[in-house]
């Protein structure tokens, strides 16, 4: 791996936990890896550590093979040949746009500094505007300023600290896909923190989930979504929530009886031997549920968000469970009324009732032409 981290903890002095405890991950050479998670999570921390800003508790942290922490070693932060992108840009306002790209590599040749310069503006966008001074741009272009100020010294890592948290939702997810070409166009390995899934996705080719200093799963977008490591992944990607199930076997079927009926044909479900009884938490995500006017099912609209092409309904049973749903636009329904509803799940994830945020889903079981064979 071109980054390794391995058993990395982090602990401010005067607190009980560690900020970063015991994480481990890889990130190959010219993969973009994103840290994502509530506020207080570790992820900055993590970010800071590898940038040589922290000082690593224990574990260790490896570059191109080059150790740069571990228990006995602590390379600094100039020395790791690391490019940053912070939120807030950092541009110094009295330089105009070709100083600011320059500032890491004032120590070039004059020539090759101007072309260094030229260069990475053109990768970024903003070819010939050297002269222009950061009060003259859009958020969107300070921001591919600083990028290519961060890119101009060749690194061998980016670290990017939720960089488009200043910006407005739809330039944050549009930059968002571009960031991602111009990183893929540069060859660069880059490590990035957001809270927002959207840009995780959207940026991403690994993502890592962390919780309380925890990282719970380190893994594409798909996986994260349809195969979740823990409890605490599954509720907090998506839209979803967990509703008591019980898993059944009848012959050579499987069924999950939920408060929506009976869930058949699942794919990889687990056997009813995985919980005591058969039974479990089912996690029904806002796509599982479809809304049907014929189905005998109902559920009362308890919120309703407006999402432009969809709603986002918050539904409840009439035995008290809670749901959501997306219903495409033209179905303005009112909060409080009834609407039949029916689950479409494909893919079931199961866990322990009531189990902890680390808590693993059972292991599903593939079916193939009426055998069972253990995942």
């Amino acid at each position: 791996m071109f980054l390794n981290v391995s058993h990395l903890s982090v602990q401010y002095p005067g607190q009980p936990h560690p900020a970063v405890d015991g994480v481990s991950l890889g990130l190959r050479a010219g993969d973009i890896g994103v840290l994502i998670g509530p506020s207080g999570c570790g992820k900055t921390t993590l970010l800071r550590a590898v940038a040589g800003l922290e000082q690593a508790h224990s574990g260790s942290i490896t570059l191109e093979r080059e150790t740069v922490s571990d228990a006995g070693h602590h390379v600094p932060a100039e020395k790791r040949r690391i490019g940053m992108v912070f939120q807030d840009y950092a541009l110094f306002p009295h330089l105009n746009v070709g100083r600011n790209v320059a500032f890491g590599i004032a120590a070039l040749p004059r020539h090759e500094r101007d072309r260094r310069v030229a260069e990475v503006l053109q990768l970024v966008g903003l070819d010939g505007m050297q002269a222009r001074f950061p009060h003259e741009l859009s958020g969107g272009q300070q921001q591919r300023v600083a990028l290519a100020r961060a890119l101009a010294p060749r690194p061998r890592l980016l670290l990017l600290d939720e960089p488009f948290s200043n910006l407005d939702v739809d330039l944050r997810e549009r930059l968002a896909h571009e960031v991602r070409g111009i990183l893929k166009a540069a060859g660069a390995t880059a490590l990035f923190v957001t809270h927002d899934q959207l840009e995780a996705f959207a940026i991403g080719d690994v993502i890592g989930v962390m919780h309380e200093g925890h990282l719970h799963q380190w893994d594409d977008a798909y996986a994260l979504y349809h195969r979740p490591a823990t409890r605490f992944v599954a509720e907090f990607i998506g839209h979803g929530v967990f509703t008591p199930a019980q898993i059944q076997q009848h012959g050579g079927d499987v069924v999950v009886q939920t408060p929506l009926g009976a869930l058949l044909d699942v794919d990889e479900c687990p056997l009813p031997t995985a919980y005591e009884a058969g039974l479990c938490d089912v996690l029904l995500r806002a796509d599982d549920i479809v809304h049907d006017d014929l189905a005998p099912v109902k559920a009362q609209i308890t919120r309703k968000a407006f999402r432009g092409s969809e709603f986002l309904y918050t539904l409840r049973l009439n035995t008290g469970e809670t749901l959501m749903t997306h219903v495409p636009s033209h179905h303005n329904h009112a909060v409080g009324e009834w609407i039949g509803i029916r689950a479409e799940v494909d893919h079931v994830v199961t866990f322990a009732r009531g189990g902890l945020a680390t808590s693993p889903p059972a292991p599903g079981v593939a079916r193939v032409a009426g055998l069972a064979a253990q995942r």
